[in-house]
């Protein structure tokens, strides 16, 4: 059908069949694939994995409803499953592998395909899925003890969850490498909260596991203040435990700074509001590891949202204004607000 380095033709029937919700034909794709001569690991990283990351371009750009995000999402997911969980001449390896999302983490195709790549080199894999919580993973690791846990996080509001996570794991005596967005382009947040390893991508965290298990940080305390000094201002603690008033707040100011606010409909408001909470739980995950440029990219990627959904940049830098003032006892927060407005 097609070499391994030629497959446009494979990711696009592919993605016409997600978009069209045509899980049959779908499947029937990735299983001619395989029929064809081409191996597992190729679908996954390079078919399926492509078609994934463009339903994420096509939503941000408004031309693709959550609906049909979901739906598609659900295919591509089925599609895996599809393939063998073997490859047909596997690689040397030895050790087991606990593959889990972030407690809170809902995006689970990463480390599904992760999980799937390190099964196809010969691995054995617990994959737990998304959204674990932190005390149900240290359970699972006490009754099958792998030699390593892998966790992915795909958002960046997460990296609390993931630094109390990697450092109970660390507690057990369990080596702990992360990948995903949440962690930065070059595993900057990884190293912050004292990760083990750091992978790019699904091949790249086969091939640092195929180099033999890091080991794992043991510390003398959990506290996340011991590598994160900066915690200690409490402006992580106290913005991350009034998400909700400060929403209700920004929500309230915007009325007198951008007044077509006031002629929202509900739904528009809700929306508004949904856009705030996540605006104010960015700017949280930014205190957290007291960077400024996690929250610029965010606000500059969700402008770029708003923007294909017909919203002028003054409503976004309206909101920032507004969060801005009040937070006036909060200086960390007020130079990351102020870097991201300066930036748009």
């Amino acid at each position: 059908m097609t070499s391994p380095d030629s497959l446009d033709r494979e990711r696009e029937t592919l993605w016409a069949s997600v978009l069209e919700m045509d899980e049959d034909r779908a499947l029937d794709l990735v299983r001619a694939l395989i029929d064809h001569g081409v191996d597992a690991e190729t679908v996954l990283l390079k078919v399926i994995a492509p078609v994934q990351l463009k339903v994420g371009e096509e939503w941000a750009a408004n031309r693709m409803t959550v609906a049909q995000e979901h739906a598609a999402t659900a295919i591509n997911d089925r599609a895996v499953a599809a393939l063998p969980r073997r490859s047909a001449t596997p690689r040397a390896a030895s050790g087991k592998v606990t593959v889990a999302c972030v407690a809170g983490e809902w995006h689970a195709l990463p480390a599904r395909l992760l999980a799937e790549v390190l099964r196809i080199r010969g691995w054995q894999v617990d994959f737990l899925g998304a959204q674990l919580p932190t005390h149900h993973l240290i359970a699972h690791l006490h009754s099958h003890n792998p030699d390593v846990v892998a966790l992915s996080a795909s958002l960046a509001t997460r990296l609390p969850d993931a630094h109390a996570t990697i450092t109970a794991c660390q507690a057990t005596s369990v080596p702990v490498i992360v990948g995903g967005a949440a962690f930065g382009r070059d595993g900057r947040y990884a190293r912050t909260l004292g990760a083990d390893g750091w992978a790019r991508d699904a091949p790249d965290a086969a091939d640092l596991l195929a180099t033999g298990f890091p080991r794992a940080t043991r510390r003398r305390s959990a506290g996340p203040v011991d590598r994160l000094p900066h915690l200690l201002d409490q402006e992580y603690t106290m913005v991350s435990t009034t998400v909700s008033s400060l929403v209700a707040g920004t929500m309230a100011g915007l009325e007198q700074h951008y007044p077509p606010v006031r002629q929202y409909r509900a739904d528009h408001r809700e929306r508004t509001a949904e856009d705030l909470r996540n605006i104010v739980e960015f700017l949280a995950a930014a205190l957290y590891v007291d960077d400024d440029e996690l929250f610029g990219d965010f606000i500059a990627w969700t402008s770029g949202v708003l923007a294909a959904r017909q919203v002028p940049s003054r409503a976004l830098l309206s909101a920032l204004s507004v969060l801005e003032q009040q937070l006036t006892d909060f200086p960390r927060a007020r130079r990351i607000l102020a870097a991201s407005r300066s930036a748009l």
